[in-house]
């Protein structure tokens, strides 16, 4: 029941939940339109807050790492379109927010229902889960598992 505070991510190998949530534009996003490509995933508590800023500050900073890989990121929680919409522009994220309303996606991906727990996934191409973290992982530490998954298709 209560997952989402005390337990932890969704297991690595297993299927990611779908999802279709509007960005901070109104633009949907559904996470079945983008198969085929590495998504990330970054669940974060509040928009303009300390840590939140800087982690997606970061990712915004090394985001030619992140294109190299053909990846798609997202940053998730439950605010409105409005305030991620603030947000994104005072930050120049080159990412989308998406509006989680009612916080049923974060509680999907156990990463919290009203009060979001800081969560990074990165969702291979065939839909699964290669990486889960809480907490606040290095962009270094996201990309190396991206890399595990270039080298999986190198070697097949």
């Amino acid at each position: 029941m209560f997952d989402w505070l005390i337990g932890a991510p969704l297991a690595v190998g297993s299927i990611a939940p779908a999802f279709d949530l509007p960005d901070e534009n109104g633009r949907p996003v559904s996470l079945s339109a983008l198969r085929g490509k590495p998504v990330v995933l970054v669940f974060y508590p509040g928009d303009d807050t300390a840590i939140c800023t800087k982690q997606l500050c970061e990712i915004r900073d090394d985001w030619k790492s992140f294109q190299r890989y053909n990846a798609v990121v997202y940053g998730i929680n439950g605010q409105g379109a409005e305030a991620h919409g603030k947000f994104s522009a005072k930050y120049r994220f080159p990412f989308p927010l998406l509006v989680d309303h009612g916080w049923l996606t974060c509680k999907e991906y156990n990463a919290g229902w009203g009060l979001v727990r800081r969560t990074v996934y990165v969702i291979g191409p065939d839909g699964r889960i290669l990486y889960a973290k809480r907490g606040k992982p290095s962009t270094a530490e996201i990309l190396t598992a991206m890399e595990g998954l270039l080298a999986k298709r190198a070697t097949s």
